[in-house]
């Protein structure tokens, strides 16, 4: 494929932003070919500024769940912008928004707008200390939960385990108030929990991972958690910002049947635009300003145009039957890719959720962090490459899901599983 004004576009991308992008992964470092710069996108498919079309499996890593510009989302867009597209006051259409989320996650019984997923974990954390008295928390290494300073860690070695800062920037001091225990393993947990106690806030968790790629919670896990929070006073707090409304309606907390203290949310709940939510039982969330001392504001938050595109979406995925579709799209294309794989003797390990999923470039199985890394990311870029120059678009990084939306349609689905047995064949 010809990418000519791609090629110019970064060349001048790089002399104005860091890295020639405005997000890491958008670099295609890990592939190690200037990244595709896009014009327009519908449906399932994405355009370049060279004309070239791509079946799009990134959906915007994950909102785009209805397709790129779905008409009713463009419709509530039309209808919203003329009035004002930003008051820094108070509208119904938050109103409307929070009402739809709440009653799809009943364990937010109060529920806060932000402006990005990052935003609303940064907060629930703030939250979790200022509700607990309590400053260390609990993450899982591979899962991203933004790039808060606390979070921005990945995990020490011994009886002591602090977080080691992953960034620079983060200060020490700050990032030895973030533990870390690896995916799935609950008796690290548990070992955490009763060196540090009465110390730890919150464990936050993916319940379902989704940035070191997919990683399922294996039975027990997520059970084991709640457990230990409700022993020990600790709030459980889930990151939702990929599950939520995609796995399913009131996502991984409806489809485990267990309630978070604290959830965040983002992606599908802004329709494609910036947005992020968190909230929780009304007694933790009367913690926030101006109910109580925890502060955080913004000026975008609950913004008219976001929350419209989240009204217009969630009221779109509630009347169709959107999961059950989403299930046997995602269950189809993992047998026929298990069948080539198989045929042509490649170690590939699935992992797939409704909606989502990785193929790991290692014999697997994989289910945490250290089995992800020991994917061949050298076949995953030729295998990426393949892909692309045969019209699919795929995120740019093993380490990362694959998002189907109702937009794919049966010939998609069929078009990339024949690119991808070439693919497989060439590398």
């Amino acid at each position: 494929m010809n990418r000519k004004r791609s090629n110019a576009l970064y060349r001048r991308a790089l002399e104005l932003i860091p890295g020639g992008v405005n997000s890491p992964v958008r670099a295609f470092k890990a592939i190690g070919t200037p990244p595709v710069f896009i014009e327009r996108a519908k449906g399932s498919k994405l355009w370049d500024v060279d004309g070239n079309e791509y079946i799009d499996y990134v959906g915007s890593w994950g909102p785009m769940i209805m397709g790129h510009a779905h008409p009713r989302v463009l419709s509530a867009l039309r209808k919203t912008a003329p009035k004002g597209t930003s008051f820094g006051a108070p509208t119904p259409l938050e109103v409307e928004l929070a009402n739809e989320i709440r009653k799809a996650f009943p364990s937010m019984e109060l529920v806060r707008m932000v402006s990005s997923g990052t935003e609303a974990v940064m907060s629930a954390i703030r939250v979790a200390r200022g509700y607990t008295g309590r400053n260390k928390i609990l993450k899982f290494e591979g899962c991203y939960h933004g790039h808060g300073d606390s979070l921005l860690v990945k995990a020490g070695s011994g009886a002591t385990t602090f977080g080691i800062p992953d960034s620079l920037g983060v200060p020490e001091e700050l990032a030895r108030h973030t533990l870390t225990a690896p995916y799935n393993d609950l008796e690290r947990v548990r070992f955490l929990v009763d060196q540090y106690p009465e110390q730890i806030a919150c464990i936050i968790v993916e319940p379902i991972a989704g940035n070191m790629g997919v990683v399922l919670p294996e039975k027990g896990f997520l059970e084991g958690l709640r457990k230990v929070c409700d022993e020990k006073g600790i709030l459980l707090l889930f990151d939702e910002v990929i599950t939520g409304f995609r796995v399913a309606y009131g996502g991984a907390q409806e489809l485990y049947a267990i309630k978070a203290d604290l959830t965040c949310l983002g992606k599908i709940i802004g329709g494609g635009l910036p947005v992020g939510a968190y909230g929780g039982r009304e007694e933790i969330m009367e913690k926030v300003a101006p109910l109580g001392g925890v502060y955080q504001a913004g000026t975008l938050s609950g913004n008219p145009m976001a929350m419209a595109a989240g009204i217009a979406t969630l009221q779109y995925l509630k009347t169709q039957k959107v999961y059950k579709d989403l299930e046997k799209k995602t269950a189809y294309f993992v047998e026929k890719i298990e069948e080539i794989t198989e045929e042509r003797r490649i170690p590939i390990s699935i992992n797939f959720a409704t909606g989502m999923l990785t193929l790991f470039f290692t014999e697997g199985p994989v289910r945490d962090y250290t089995t992800a890394k020991m994917s061949n990311t050298k076949r995953f870029a030729q295998f990426f490459i393949e892909m692309l120059e045969q019209g699919v678009y795929l995120p740019p990084s093993q380490y990362e899901a694959w998002f189907f939306s109702l937009a794919h349609t049966q010939k998609d689905l069929d078009q990339t599983l024949e690119a991808c047995d070439k693919a497989l064949g060439k590398i």
